[in-house]
């Protein structure tokens, strides 16, 4: 019997070129949408944090939560209002994501990725969210208008990016942010500390950030719970305690400000409760979110941060 030959035998249909590009482009995008959402939220059992609430939630690890934290607080110490505090949380969602990084684009750093050799400090100021966020805060106060410019516009104006746009997808989730860390949300922040073994805290260096991040001074010597004062401030401010300060369900924008970012900080403080308005959050319960505070334990005038031993 003859062979056949090779230009008669019959071959496998091949898949266009397009089509497995396609799928191997497909496959790559599932990746990397999975490393992101494990990055973002920490994977499971893993500490994790998250603000608002239904459709409308952002979720975040605790160490963005931390310092997005101190960037409000930092700005709301300066007297600046909410809508300073959004710009700048969304400013360094665009910048660094949250996260406190040693390296970027030439010689930038940080939350917000500012240069040494630009004026913005020395190499380990800039890597002191504090100190970082105070720059910040700075060059925007001296933008005309700031709080009447688009998002995009006011963030251009002190961080002069290559990608003015960019900053404007990051304002629902900045705006959320700043909501709950300026007080105006109440108990709308709340984080779980995840399968791992909780680590304890130092009550001085909890009064020790308060008194950076807000000049508040607690109450308290080396006592493992810390009482902060809740003090009135001008009507209107982010720390209002008159009626523009007033939140639905009792306490103030200052003492759930304070509250909330205790709570951000818990898992790098070693924090086990924060309590305060007849609401209290704790890591043994922290998948309940904030409870109400059992009668007589939690008042509106203190906030109360319990250090785990």
């Amino acid at each position: 019997m003859g062979s056949v030959s090779e230009s008669t035998r019959p071959r496998r249909p091949r898949r266009p070129r397009r089509l497995r590009i396609a799928v191997a482009l497909a496959v790559l995008l599932a990746v990397i949408a999975y490393v992101v959402v494990q990055y973002v939220t920490g994977g499971k059992g893993a500490p994790r944090c998250v603000v608002g609430s239904g459709n409308n939630t952002y979720w975040f690890t605790p160490e963005q939560a931390s310092n997005a934290a101190t960037i409000s607080a930092v700005g709301t110490s300066r007297g600046m209002p909410e809508r300073a505090v959004t710009i700048a949380l969304a400013t360094a969602l665009q910048e660094s994501a949250l996260r406190n990084i040693r390296y970027g684009d030439r010689d930038s750093l940080g939350l917000f990725q500012q240069r040494p050799s630009q004026g913005w400090g020395t190499e380990a100021q800039i890597l002191d969210p504090v100190f970082s966020s105070g720059k910040f805060y700075d060059h925007l106060a001296k933008v005309p208008g700031y709080s009447r410019l688009p998002l995009t516009v006011a963030a251009q104006r002190v961080q002069r990016s290559g990608f003015p746009q960019a900053y404007a997808k990051h304002e629902p989730d900045a705006a959320l942010l700043a909501a709950a860390l300026t007080g105006r949300s109440p108990a709308s922040l709340t984080c779980t500390p995840g399968s791992g073994q909780v680590k304890a805290g130092d009550p001085a260096k909890v009064r020790a950030e308060l008194k950076r991040a807000f000049g508040e001074l607690p109450r308290g010597g080396a006592a493992p719970e810390i009482s902060v004062p809740v003090r009135a401030t001008a009507a209107g401010s982010a720390g209002s305690a008159g009626p523009e300060g007033a939140t639905p369900g009792g306490g103030s924008r200052r003492g759930w400000e304070l509250a909330q970012w205790a709570v951000a900080q818990a898992d790098a403080l070693g924090l086990a409760e924060v309590s305060y308005a007849g609401r209290v959050w704790s890591v043994a319960e922290a998948e309940d979110g904030w409870r109400s505070a059992p009668a007589g334990t939690s008042r509106p005038d203190e906030v109360r941060i319990r250090v785990t031993r």
